[in-house]
């Protein structure tokens, strides 16, 4: 099957390059360095000729989806052109002349022929259900009943009242035996319009019961294939994701499942920007740029307007760029890795380097962080999970947990303040004291996060230790021993006038004006109880300051 074709098949002549106004990109796992490939004039010249390739034939215009092309480059030097479609083509998933679909999809045939068949026997008797014969009965025979019933009741409101006059005017004009057996009479008649009632109510029920019980058990039945329906397709969705595999430039393979540990969309990896890049990835092609663009009916949904270029998808493609892109770009950048300074089978420390986040944070840009990194790094690293966390200019030990259990039992030592950090740092001013104690309320204002004040109203205690070890051209260095664990709360310790009123080296977010090149505040001790080994473990690190 042809993949590879020529420049010729989509353009003419030799494209004037211009400043790329979109880029696809994400940060590569490891290293966290920003990785791009760029949209150029080139590239959505070539996806303008397949455009016109598609216009010729009218089944792909009554077929909405996203088409997508990538210019790649030979280990011969000679250019050529990748081209895919997002999902399914005309009900195919591989179509000569595209980009196949990322492997996996075969690994699971079996089940998924299985499952869609079940899922087709699911929505034929939901259609079944809800066109029930006896649903429609049921209303026309309420509907009936109704009607007979507003009769009866303005029949008998009529005769009520009918008595109910009778009965004054008897009162007035009649006496003695006459009287007694006229009103047993309005009585009787009385008694009889209730009876009349009842004998309906009764027949009504006897009409509708079977009816309604009939249509309860089918919604009950709604209610369970609805249920079985989301299960299945939930199983298979996890199944798809677990197989399929996508190669990066570095030869690096992983599953849907591992990029994406906390869900994945429906229609992850059917995407044209994965099948382009793995199958580069996967065949030593080295990509130059790529584009993508919608073509055929749009639904209301989604939107789209045919012949429109548009970038990775947010929520299915996005999280995937900096792993498939890694490798295009090899740079020797030692300081990116993530020293260990202790490691067993239930928890890890490293050495986290200033400027890179704890844990992914929100939007594309910060995702790449020590968890994700090691999630990515390490055997079973998908478990990992931190059990505190450090600024992210803040350099140090950082501890994470390797299950559940160890997580819950560290996480409380912290929570009770039966852990020992130490912190050391250098501040931008003279400390005269040599120690002391440091106690603040500490309140974040929910409009200017993530900075953090003093608020003896609304703020929370925090207390901190300091020890000055060191003066020198105007500046202090000590060690700090937090026994809370605020948000910023060594950094607001130093800075603010009632604690030691000079901010951190580096601390511009708290008024520090002179020129360094980090913040200088690093977690250089760590001591707490392993809770497995039963022993108390101090790890300690060279401050890099």
């Amino acid at each position: 099957m042809v993949v590879l074709h020529p420049l010729s098949n989509f353009i003419d002549s030799n494209v004037i390059s211009t400043s790329p106004d979109y880029y696809y990109e994400g940060r590569c796992p490891q290293s966290g360095e920003l990785l791009r490939l760029p949209r150029t004039q080139m590239a959505e010249t070539i996806a303008c000729g397949l455009m016109q390739q598609l216009k010729s034939d009218e089944r792909y215009s009554s077929e909405g989806k996203m088409y997508g092309i990538l210019l790649v480059e030979l280990p011969s030097g000679e250019q050529r052109i990748l081209k895919a479609f997002s999902g399914l083509l005309q009900g195919c998933s591989e179509v000569s002349g595209w980009v196949p679909p990322i492997p996996g999809r075969e690994q699971i045939a079996l089940d998924e022929a299985r499952t869609l068949a079940q899922l087709d026997a699911i929505k034929l008797e939901l259609i079944n259900l809800k066109q029930l014969p006896q649903r429609q009965q049921y209303e026309t025979l309420c509907h009936e009943f109704d009607l007979q019933w507003q009769q009866l009741s303005d029949r008998h409101r009529e005769r009520k009242q009918q008595r109910h006059e009778k009965r004054q005017i008897l009162c007035d004009e009649s006496t003695g035996v006459d009287l007694t057996v006229i009103l047993e009479q309005l009585d009787e008649e009385s008694r009889q319009d209730g009876i009349e009632r009842r004998i309906f109510k009764r027949q009504r029920a006897e009409a509708l019961q079977p009816l309604k019980q009939l249509i309860a058990f089918s919604d009950a039945r709604l209610c369970e294939l609805k249920r079985q329906r989301k299960e299945l397709s939930r199983q298979l969705q996890a199944q798809m994701h677990a197989a399929y595999s996508v190669m990066n430039f570095l030869g690096k393979s992983r599953s849907l499942q591992q990029l994406m540990p906390l869900g994945l969309p429906t229609g992850t990896g059917d995407c044209c920007t994965p099948k382009l890049l793995h199958y580069a990835a996967a065949h030593n092609l080295k990509p130059l740029a790529m584009a993508e663009f919608w073509w055929g009916a749009s639904s209301i949904n989604l939107d789209k307007i045919q012949g429109k270029f548009y970038g990775a998808c947010v929520e299915r493609c996005q999280p995937m760029i900096g792993f498939l892109l890694s490798g295009l770009q090899e740079r020797q950048r030692g300081g990116d890795e993530i020293p260990i300074v202790y490691e067993d089978e239930w928890l890890i420390a490293v050495n986290k380097a200033a400027g890179l986040l704890s844990v992914p944070g929100r939007g594309s840009d910060r995702q790449d962080s020590v968890l994700s990194r090691l999630r990515h790094l390490l055997p079973e690293g998908i478990l990992l999970n931190n059990v505190h966390r450090l600024d992210q200019d803040t350099s140090g030990i950082l501890l994470l947990a390797r299950d559940r259990q160890t997580h819950r039992q560290l996480s409380q030592q912290f929570q009770q303040r039966l852990v020992h950090k130490v912190y050391e740092a250098i501040l931008s001013g003279i400390v005269t004291i040599d120690k002391g104690v440091i106690e603040l309320p500490l309140w974040g204002d929910p409009q200017n996060r993530p900075y953090q004040q003093v608020d003896w109203q609304r703020g929370n205690n925090s207390l901190t230790h300091f020890q000055v070890t060191g003066r020198e051209e105007g500046y202090t260095r000590l060690e700090f021993t937090p026994l809370t664990g605020r948000t910023h709360q060594l950094r607001v310790h130093a800075a603010d006038p009632k604690g030691l009123g000079i901010p951190i080296l580096g601390d511009r977010l708290y008024g520090c004006r002179a020129v360094a090149n980090r913040l200088h505040l690093h977690a250089r001790e760590l001591c707490f109880h392993h809770p497995q080994l039963g022993e108390t473990l101090h790890l300690k690190v060279k401050t890099p300051f």
